[in-house]
């Protein structure tokens, strides 16, 4: 480049600059906050356990509840650089932000997403698990069963980054549990179908497929709308240089590439979560089966409504209580097939877990030998209700429901519930995740999606609808792929900018996207009948 006087002229290059290298200091506080996030997560833990009594009688259970957790946060960290590069991919290539800082705001935001985030999602991606692995998460099969989802779910995840494929983390675990399950079945000698619930996983299914589509067509429409209203031709070229955007345009991209990564770590966050409690579930049952910090003053009003619950279920008239409740309540589950016995044996079960609690004045004070069976038998209760609720085999009156309802609500508050340690262990893995490996994405959303540079108008589009999309799936705890809602949402707007695409990247993209599912199922399944077979 040729200088005038003492002028340097401006490159008419619209790409932003990627290649910062990262300074001595940022390395010093990445490594920092690691250490300080494995510190906080270790020291909770031993104080958890020490507090609920449980000694170790060997070694074994924590080595491997040691690996499980490394390989859990590890899932969320390369969650963090695989899935969040979509959400800074629009601020830097509208030069709204540097690239650099751009990385960080999104990793704060990320952290902060994971510390707010309700739980919702994270009990709807367990739900899809088959219940008796839950039930026996502790043992052999149940570590197997984590292990495979886990491993599966990042060796794609690191196959598709490595390819610079904006794939869904979200698809990918979800396939690897279905692949568990039908693994799981097979192994038992039933039909593969019946190891997975294909209601929840059917609605999981359609928030993934629709996601993309709304993605695409409401920031398409949103950009048509914007052209329509707002006459600044500027707005819909490419940047010159590395102009920044105009000041409302800028603060609107800066504030969606906000939203989109505080949704990001609500939402994909809270999978990490609910894999972590499966992990503490079985094996430290005394400190994480139920939740001990549940108030004294809870537990007359536990007894009370299971009281009533039982006396509502049995006055239906369907007969005596079975000899051996829990065995009919698992049938239907596992089958969700009623008969007239399911009734009286979820009678039974409320009955007795209303006495248990009762008798033993809070859920601080069940006795370590019992807590595995109480827990087991609430969370089996409260998958007998959510399947009732959608059964339409089963008459029951209003009242009846109403009971249910609030006893199930009792009973998940007893057993779904994350400790704080585990959200900061899993704000930390996703935060700095999302300040590793960010560049392959990021280039393949900014550059090779469309034809043209990608414009202020098409990155303030694209970056809105995901921000909503992915902040409503998170209120209804419905698991969504950021990666997919904002690439599909610049495809939107190079079609309604007449832009065009790269056939290409979206063919690679839409291989990627159908691949997922069955790669990850045959991985997770594989896994898991290995481990199970050597465990």
């Amino acid at each position: 480049m040729t200088t005038v006087g003492h002028f340097t002229p401006v490159s008419s290059d619209p790409r932003p600059e990627l290649d910062h290298h990262a300074g001595l200091a940022t390395v010093l506080i990445f490594f920092g906050l690691l250490a300080a996030g494995l510190a906080f997560a270790a020291y909770s833990l031993t104080t958890d356990i020490s507090a609920a009594g449980d000694v170790a009688i060997a070694w074994l259970p924590y080595i491997l509840l040691g690996i499980a957790l490394l390989i859990a946060l590890g899932f969320e960290f390369v969650n963090g650089f695989h899935d969040t590069a979509n959400a800074v991919a629009t601020v830097i290539y509208t030069h709204a932000l540097p690239a650099n800082f751009a990385v960080l705001w999104s990793g704060l935001f990320n952290f902060l997403g994971v510390l707010f985030s309700s739980g919702a999602v994270a009990f709807g991606i367990i739900s899809l698990l088959p219940v008796e692995l839950i039930l026996q998460v502790g043992s052999s099969a149940g570590f197997a069963m984590v292990f495979a989802l886990l491993i599966a779910a990042i060796v794609w995840n690191l196959a598709t980054w490595l390819l610079g494929l904006p794939a869904s983390s979200s698809h990918t675990l979800i396939g690897s549990i279905i692949g568990v399950g039908i693994a799981n079945a097979l192994m038992h000698g039933r039909d593969g179908t019946s190891g997975v619930d294909w209601g929840q996983a059917s609605k999981v299914g359609y928030s993934l497929l629709l996601s993309p589509l709304i993605g695409f067509l409401c920031a398409a429409l949103l950009l048509l709308t914007l052209r329509a209203l707002v006459k600044n031709q500027a707005l819909y070229r490419e940047p010159k240089g590395n102009t920044p955007p105009p000041w409302w345009i800028r603060g609107l991209l800066i504030l969606t590439c906000t939203g989109v990564s505080f949704a990001h770590g609500s939402n994909d966050g809270q999978k990490g979560m609910g894999l972590i409690m499966l992990i503490l579930i079985g094996t430290v049952p005394t400190a994480y089966a139920l939740n001990r910090a549940m108030p004294v003053d809870r537990v007359t009003q536990f007894a009370a409504v299971a009281h009533v619950t039982e006396e509502a279920l049995l006055g239906t008239g369907t007969g005596a209580v079975p000899a051996d409740p829990r065995q009919v309540l698992s049938e239907y589950v596992r089958t969700r097939m009623y008969d007239a016995a399911v009734l009286p044996a979820l009678a039974g079960m409320v009955g007795d877990i209303g006495r248990q609690v009762k008798q033993y004045g809070s859920l601080a004070r069940v006795p370590m030998q019992a807590i595995s069976n109480v827990r087991n038998d609430m969370y089996l209760t409260s998958e007998t209700i959510r399947f009732l609720e959608k059964d339409e085999a089963v008459g029951l009156d209003e009242d009846t429901r109403a009971n249910l309802k609030a006893f199930k609500k009792n009973i998940d508050d007893a057993t779904k519930f994350i400790p704080l340690w585990v959200k900061v262990a899993v704000a930390v893995a996703l935060g700095l995740g999302t300040m590793v490996g960010w560049k392959r994405i990021v280039v393949t959303v900014g550059e090779r999606i469309g034809k043209s540079h990608l414009t202020y108008a098409q990155g303030a589009s694209a970056e809105l609808v995901a921000m909503a999309t992915i902040g409503a799936a998170d209120l209804y705890g419905l698991p969504v792929s950021t990666t997919q809602v904002l690439s599909s949402g610049v495809a939107g707007t190079m079609v309604a900018n007449q832009s065009g695409l790269q056939w290409g990247t979206v063919r690679n993209l839409a291989m990627a996207w159908v691949l997922t599912l069955p790669v990850a199922m045959l991985l997770s399944g594989s896994l898991y009948w290995l481990f199970a077979t050597l465990f």
